[in-house]
């Protein structure tokens, strides 16, 4: 049974920034991929950035590239997103989701993650 866990969202002023951590557990985290999608009011869930198993892909959405970065310590079995510069657009809940299958791959597509987090609240205020 996976269990993610997240943690470090809040309430920041734009401009500012604030660290996710999502800690793992149930199968060997270091065979999967990692990927981080949030859900404002009103909206669809949409995909922010991805992780290969190793660390060494990464992937991110337009609308965070440059601003937020992707991470993770497969001895620790957590992935962090750090958001820097955050704008009032960027207030949502934050999941974050592993790999179905073992690739060597990123992902962007909801589907191709069978295990999610519970998330966490990032408001950003104007």
């Amino acid at each position: 049974q996976v269990q993610l866990v997240e943690s470090g969202g809040g309430l920041v002023q734009a401009g500012g920034s604030l660290r996710l951590s999502c800690a793992a557990s149930g199968r060997t985290f270091s065979s999967y991929g990692m990927g981080w999608f949030r859900q404002a009011p009103g909206k669809e869930r949409e995909f922010v950035a991805a992780i290969s198993r190793s660390g060494g892909s990464t992937y991110y959405a337009a609308s965070v590239k440059g601003r937020f970065t992707i991470s993770r310590d497969n001895a620790k079995n957590t992935v962090y997103l750090q958001m820097d510069s955050l704008k009032p657009d960027d207030t949502a809940v934050y999941y974050c989701a592993q790999r179905q299958t073992r690739t060597y791959d990123t992902s962007l597509i909801p589907n191709s993650y069978d295990s999610w987090g519970q998330g966490t609240q990032v408001t950003v205020s104007s």
